[in-house]
């Protein structure tokens, strides 16, 4: 079967402090992210928390971009599932990490669609 999407999940850390807590930034930099991927933008969601972090989405046609960020960590956790090959998460992906100046991230890219998940069997700890 083929993949039906590609879903990254980035732990990006040692970011930008100041653009972590920064409401118009993330906003400004996902939507460009999102452009640059070649998505279609369909919604924009943001919401600041007190006294820190910032949690949004940006829903394209392809599926979505999100973001929970922790500016007393210099962290941020970031999802980008595209479906189609259309958009290429990567792009958006590396804008997104490039733009909060993270020093260290991790990505995985995860299949989606590829048929049923087969658990593997639970392990005893003796």
């Amino acid at each position: 079967m083929d993949v039906l999407g590609r879903h990254i999940i980035a732990e990006l850390w040692e970011c930008n402090l100041d653009k972590l807590n920064n409401i118009d930034f993330i906003r400004d930099t996902f939507v460009e992210a999102a452009v640059i991927a070649g998505a279609e933008i369909r919604e924009v969601v943001f919401h600041p928390f007190a006294p820190y972090g910032i949690s949004g989405v940006v829903i394209i046609s392809e599926s979505h971009l999100t973001i929970h960020s922790f500016p007393e960590h210099g962290y941020a956790s970031i999802d980008v599932y595209t479906c189609g090959d259309k958009v290429d998460p990567n792009i958006a992906v590396k804008y997104i990490a490039d733009a909060l100046e993270s020093s260290i991230g991790e990505f995985r890219e995860i299949p989606r669609g590829m048929g049923p998940v087969k658990p593997k069997p639970v392990q005893e700890v003796k």
